[in-house]
């Protein structure tokens, strides 16, 4: 896709996470795209992700689902009420719940993506669905409930 991730439209405190923070060099740098139906990311792991040979640490898969799934949510809000992103006032969610299933170890040496929708969405309350794959193999899959905190 080439338009701006939703991260992009973060500013001042909301661009220091350490997952999603445009403002954090340190950070994992998500950028979670929104194409009207689905939140896309894709990410590579480096050497220092590994949980042991071959296979990516699940905490890292789950810093992925969490900020991804933020991501999701705040694109998809900004959408349904026919704004665009970054306009105040600033839409943002937090996270109240991150469920993650590991179906299968997930392999370092290549591109992972994660595919995002909204399952459910309520006043401040937005439940949101997302896989981890590489190719056509599912490694893992997460449910998040985000609460919108602004």
């Amino acid at each position: 896709m080439d338009q701006p991730a939703i991260q992009d439209y973060f500013r001042g405190e909301h661009a220091i996470c350490y997952g999603c923070g445009g403002d954090n060099p340190h950070g994992l740098n998500i950028r979670t795209q929104w194409d009207g139906h689905y939140g896309i990311f894709c990410f590579t792991p480096k050497d220092y992700h590994t949980a042991f040979p071959g296979v990516v640490y699940g905490g890292l898969i789950a810093s992925l689902f969490d900020c991804h799934c933020i991501g999701t949510a705040i694109a998809a809000a900004y959408d349904a009420e026919g704004r665009l992103p970054g306009k105040e006032p600033a839409i943002m969610y937090v996270t109240a719940n991150l469920n993650v299933n590991y179906i299968r170890p997930t392999p370092m040496d290549q591109e992972l993506t994660l595919k995002a929708h909204i399952l459910e969405t309520g006043v401040r309350k937005t439940v949101v669905s997302c896989t981890l794959s590489t190719g056509d193999l599912e490694c893992a899959n997460a449910r998040v409930l985000a609460v919108r905190a602004t």
